[in-house]
């Protein structure tokens, strides 16, 4: 199994903790899955509050040392770079199984373009404000689409976004942010490991996307097609 991990931020660092555990102790035949995580960004004390890390730095690489040493049996790899135009296609294969934790629209519109080129992917995206948040699935298999992409009608945001890309900011823009709660990045981690979760079980997942409110505890899953 080949999993990517783009984005190690709130909510990629809660989801990858339970996600090793899981490949790690549960199932033998994942013990040998492939986990790379793809990040180009640096721990900073301020993330303390929601993003576990044990010393400053690349976030895919000091994540991908404290993991490495938690799960031994996984082949836990770190590509410390913002996923670009350029880098998509050698980092995104056929069959691979993509977690995508990112919090900007050019990003998401770039890795949904890309996995609708591929024949066979899963791309789990998930993202947050401040007491909700979604996910989005996007399964293709045998170059059939089972679900919609992200970059479609209901997201014109994703289909044509008006936001710069990680790379095109300056430090200023970089340092703001929309306001985040640790809680909700749990939650919206928990509904994209769920999703990953059935296609595991069954191969199959029956939904496009789940709508999270932690306020009110509801997971709302949705089909479009």
């Amino acid at each position: 199994m080949k999993v990517k991990v783009i984005g190690i931020g709130g909510i990629g660092c809660q989801l990858l903790l339970t996600l090793c555990r899981y490949l790690n102790y549960t199932q033998e035949s994942l013990r040998g899955a492939v986990i790379t995580l793809v990040d180009g960004d640096s721990f900073e004390p301020a993330n303390s509050s929601r993003q576990a890390f044990v010393r400053p730095g690349n976030k895919a690489s000091s994540a991908a040392s404290l993991l490495s040493e938690m799960f031994p049996s996984l082949a836990i790899r770190a590509e410390g770079v913002y996923i670009n135009p350029k880098n998509c296609y050698s980092i995104l294969q056929e069959g691979d199984i993509v977690f995508l934790c990112v919090d900007n629209f050019q990003t998401r519109h770039l890795v949904s373009e890309r996995c609708q080129d591929l024949e066979n992917v899963l791309l789990i995206s998930g993202g947050n404000e401040l007491e909700d948040g979604n996910i989005q699935v996007y399964l293709r298999r045998d170059r059939e689409d089972l679900t919609l992409p992200l970059a479609n009608e209901f997201h014109p945001e994703i289909e044509e976004p008006a936001d710069k890309h990680p790379e095109e900011l300056g430090c200023a823009e970089a340092v703001e942010s929309i306001p985040q709660l640790l809680f909700t990045n749990n939650a919206v981690a928990t509904a994209m490991l769920n999703a990953f979760y059935q296609y595991v079980a069954t191969g199959n997942i029956e939904y496009d996307e789940v709508y999270v409110d932690i306020r009110t505890n509801q997971f709302r899953p949705v089909m479009r097609r």
